[in-house]
């Protein structure tokens, strides 16, 4: 089953933000899917366009580095999958790396995302997004095993993309929670999905997770 095809329901998507879980049994979260079918129709698009307008292919030379040689027999479901069951990066990392993914396209208006650059270009924003949300992180190296990538070759493509972008990071609340529902509207003709507030609950919960561990801890040292 593709992701532009899983039906998700309001309840059980409220209900896996809600309760996210960052323990290593963790489920993928649900906005994983969501993510990847707006992708992949907007792969879709792209193909149309490229079909009908030649003029329309990248000609934006610089980022043809994200471009590989055979294109991968792997979807992007499934490639995100992947990504979450070894990095185990929260949903607010994967909306941080789509706001990423839009600023690249702007700066770089030649670019077309296609089946032989999304992995590659998935696998550099999700990592470089990840340096920013956690406090924790993986290698490099890690990453690029992740992806099925070099060092070297992830290496680079961490540098072009920062570049290319302007090394513009940052992303405050604001811009966070348009593109939160710009996600949610992805999913909102058979009902409100709400994934910023359920975003922000988990975040909320993974915040006292943690003040509850220091606490506990604090109580161990005192007693």
């Amino acid at each position: 089953m593709t992701a532009s095809s899983l039906t998700i329901s309001p309840r059980k998507l409220r209900s896996d933000l809600y309760s996210y879980s960052y323990q290593n049994d963790a489920k993928t979260p649900l906005v994983i899917s969501v993510l990847a079918s707006l992708i992949e129709r907007t792969m879709a698009r792209n193909e149309r366009i490229a079909k009908n307008c030649k003029w329309a292919l990248a000609k934006d030379y610089n980022s043809r580095v994200f471009e590989c040689q055979e294109t991968p027999d792997m979807t992007i479901q499934s490639y995100l999958e992947r990504i979450f069951r070894y990095t185990k990066a929260g949903p607010s990392v994967y909306v941080v790396a789509y706001v990423y993914m839009d600023r690249f396209r702007q700066a770089n208006p030649g670019f077309r995302i296609n089946a032989r650059n999304v992995h590659r270009l998935l696998i550099t924003i999700i990592m470089v997004a990840s340096k920013y949300v956690e406090d924790m992180n993986y290698r490099n190296s890690y990453f690029a095993r992740v992806g099925g990538l070099t060092t070297k070759e992830l290496n680079k493509l961490e540098v072009e993309f920062l570049f290319m972008t302007g090394f513009k990071l940052h992303v405050n609340v604001r811009v966070f929670e348009s593109y939160c529902s710009h996600l949610e509207r992805e999913v909102s003709i058979g009902g409100g999905y709400h994934i910023e507030r359920t975003l922000r609950c988990a975040e909320d919960i993974k915040s006292k997770q943690v003040e509850q561990e220091r606490y506990n801890c604090i109580a161990r040292i005192l007693l």
